[in-house]
This record gives structure tokens, C-alpha cells and sequence, in this order.
């Protein structure tokens, strides 16, 4: 599958960030949208986005020229053998009592530690990025704490790791969900490969209204690891899904957005407990009050 790139700089953080929001509305959607500080003095931001359908470059325009950005670049990135740059570069993660790791290291596990395997081939989402990782050590304060308990709902799974988190230590019902066929696909490998395929129910869902996800309704932990538009239309289902005194995991966030989920998961009857900062991404843990 081709990925493309669109980039562009600007001056000024504000007109970035608003930039970056309007870019998560185009269509096709990004599947990642980022904005950084170049680090060469200049003082211009740059906004990039990666696209698995090739970008709307119409839409790009217009939206650089309503926010008086430089002309995007699009690009399609070359092919790459992933699985062994992965192989080469993909070192073990700690989050908390969790072990994100592959099969090549899989004589780095530490004893007492909850090993979770995701292979090369499948490591998107392996507990590398700041929002995987915050979500397994906010999932480890929770356990730690009594607050994280079953049934549990794994919103836009992905491989599966923090369902399969989930599934290593609470005992009762683990759902997995995500809006794309390879990602269940992929999470269903995982599952087989950490032994879990009997303790998480995995399914393709937009939103919660599979059948499987209402069927463990009400639930006492939601996880979601997705985007903020996403996180923010699906506040009102996230909040109706779980019980009172639920609780919800949320990130997929830069810092910047973290307040704009508070509010609207504020509106839908959740307050927030705990927030998680790692290399510039926002983890909020929330509770159903």
C-alpha cells in the first residue's frame, strides 16, 4: 500500500496548530497529522500529514492559501522492506509492568514482567510512540490502583496491545475493535500469538454499535487510542457505554489538543482524573461521574 506525505511550513505556532486541525477534515483523511517547531532558527512551523489514498491536492492548496502556508509538497515515499528496518531498529519497551517486544528479542524478557508480543511484520502501535506508551502506564496505575476492572473496550485496537494488556491481568470479558479489516486482521495474529485469542473478542466496527461491543455494555474501562476528531465525536457513545464511576484511557493526542477532549468528554458527563505527557502527546485517563 503507497503512503504519501504533504508538508508545508509556516510562521507562527497558533496559525500551525489551526492549520493542522483543518487538516484532519480533509478527504481522504490523514492517518496522522503532525505539527513541530523547526529547530533551525527560522521561526516557521512545519505541517505534515501521511495519507495511505493519495491527497486531495486541490484541498491542500486551499487550505495553504487560507492560512497563508507555503504550497504543500506531496510526496509518495518509497517502498521499504519495514519488517526488517523494524527488525533492526525496534528495541523492547517498558511501560510500567508491561514488555512490548518482538520474537527476536524474546530472551530480553524480564522475569515478573507481563510480556506482550507484537511481531516486525505487525508493529504498528507497539508501545514505541508517546501514545501507546501512555496508555499502558496509565492502564498499569490504574490495575495498580483497584480502578482499572472488566468489562474492558479497546476502541480502534490496532495490533491489539492494549487490549492485550487488558486481557494479561483483569480477569472477565476484553472487546477489541477497529474501523479497518488489515488492522483486525492484524490484531487477531496478535492475539493468537500472545495465547489470547480466548480472553479478547475481536471485531471491525465504526463506532459502538456492533452487536459484540453492546453485548458487554456497560463497561467499566474504555481504551482509545485514536485521533482527536475521532476521540471527540465519539464522546457522547464513549460516556454511554460505560457505567458510573467507568472509566476511560484516551490518547492519540498532541498537548496541544488535550483540552479540547477534556471539554466535550466534560459535556458528556466525564471528568478528568489523570493526564500523561510523553515527547509531546497527551494520555487523559477520565472518569464517568
Amino acid at each position: 500500500m503507497p503512503t504519501y506525505t504533504a508538508l508545508t511550513t509556516l510562521p507562527g505556532q497558533d496559525q500551525a496548530e489551526a492549520l493542522g486541525d483543518a487538516m484532519e477534515r480533509l478527504d481522504p483523511e490523514p492517518t496522522g497529522v503532525g505539527v513541530f517547531e523547526m529547530e533551525d532558527g527560522s521561526g516557521l512551523w512545519e505541517i505534515g500529514g501521511y495519507f495511505t489514498e493519495e491527497p486531495d491536492e486541490t484541498g491542500l492548496a486551499l487550505l495553504a492559501a487560507a492560512f497563508g502556508a507555503k504550497p504543500f509538497a506531496v510526496s509518495e515515499l518509497p517502498q521499504t522492506d519495514w519488517v526488517a528496518k523494524v527488525r533492526r531498529e525496534l528495541t523492547p519497551v517498558k511501560g510500567g509492568r508491561f514488555f512490548v517486544y518482538g520474537s527476536h528479542d524474546a530472551d530480553q524478557v524480564p522475569e515478573g514482567s507481563e510480556p506482550l508480543l507484537i511481531e516486525a511484520a505487525m508493529a504498528f502501535g507497539t508501545g514505541h510512540h508517546g501514545t501507546t506508551l501512555g496508555c499502558l502506564e496509565t492502564l498499569d496505575a490504574m490495575i495498580e490502583d483497584g480502578t482499572a476492572r472488566t468489562p474492558v473496550l479497546d476502541v480502534g485496537c490496532g495490533t491489539a496491545v492494549l487490549a492485550m494488556a487488558a486481557a494479561r491481568v483483569l480477569d472477565g470479558p476484553v472487546v477489541a475493535s477497529d474501523i479497518d479489516e488489515v488492522a483486525v486482521e492484524v490484531a487477531k495474529a496478535n492475539l493468537a500469538a500472545n495465547g489470547l485469542s480466548e480472553r479478547v473478542t475481536c471485531v471491525e466496527a465504526a463506532g459502538l454499535g456492533h452487536p459484540d461491543i453492546a453485548a458487554h455494555a456497560p463497561y467499566r474501562l474504555v481504551l482509545a487510542n485514536i485521533l482527536k476528531a475521532p476521540l471527540i465525536d465519539l464522546a457522547p457513545d464513549i460516556a454511554g457505554a460505560l457505567e458510573t464511576g467507568g472509566h476511560a484511557v484516551l490518547s492519540g493526542l498532541l498537548l496541544r489538543q488535550a483540552d479540547e477532549v477534556i471539554e466535550a468528554y466534560d459535556a458528556a458527563g466525564m471528568q478528568l482524573r489523570s493526564r500523561r505527557e510523553i515527547s509531546g502527546w497527551a494520555t487523559l485517563c477520565l472518569e464517568k461521574v
